[in-house]
């Protein structure tokens, strides 16, 4: 895979590959087109080289890395680098730790329109994923909406679920964070049934790759 050449990137994509794939590549690059760098979205020409490089050099590049994250950086001027890295679960899970990264992932969809890291929450039969109608789904969260959708549960989208988190604290029955570089993450002390379902769902994924 290439090395990182570039200046200061203005967007940085972490995906998750298992045995040398990536589980999610027709998700990823969506959200990946659905990005703005500066003022355009991410160009279709951008979209179709990563989608070469991964179909064509990932496999023979993540020989050392075979279950790491591919790394994607794109400069304002639309120039991208891939690189391969070794992957390293979370240190720590709690709800609050999950609200934190989400966070820090809001910010990042406020440039890009596209969050890498969502908080859901359970509320009873619902379904709450933190995110905004203005924002393009990330490649786990599509994935994690749909698998909710087929198993009939009902999701509600509410812009401001992180701050009510942060402000009330956790008002729900589950916590997890879906990531595309973590999958599922059940919070260490909000977990649950559910949560724990669509995290098993994400592992079997990676372990059909």
């Amino acid at each position: 895979m290439e090395e990182f050449k570039l200046g200061t990137p203005a967007l940085v994509c972490r995906w998750r590959i298992a045995n040398r794939r990536l589980p999610l590549e027709n998700r990823h690059l969506r959200a990946l087109g659905a990005r703005v760098v500066g003022d355009d979205h991410v160009s279709t020409g951008l979209v179709a080289w990563a989608k070469q490089h991964v179909e064509w050099t990932l496999e023979d590049g993540a020989v050392d890395n075979p279950d790491g994250v591919l790394m994607i950086a794109v400069d304002e001027a639309g120039r991208a680098a891939m690189s391969l890295g070794a992957y390293r679960e979370l240190a720590r899970t709690t709800a609050h730790d999950l609200l934190v990264r989400a966070q820090g992932s809001w910010k990042e969809a406020e440039r890009t329109y596209v969050s890498p890291e969502d908080l859901w929450v359970v509320r009873g039969d619902m379904l709450v994923w933190g995110t905004s109608p203005e924002f393009a789904a990330s490649g786990a969260s599509s994935l994690i909406n749909d698998l909710a959708r087929t198993l009939g549960m009902p999701v509600k989208l509410d812009e401001e679920l992180l701050e009510t988190c942060a402000l009330r604290g956790m008002y729900a029955d589950e916590v997890f964070l879906v990531s595309d570089e973590h999958g599922v993450v059940p919070a260490s002390d909000r977990a649950g049934q559910r949560a724990r379902k669509f995290a098993a769902s994400y592992q079997k994924l990676l372990l059909n790759s």
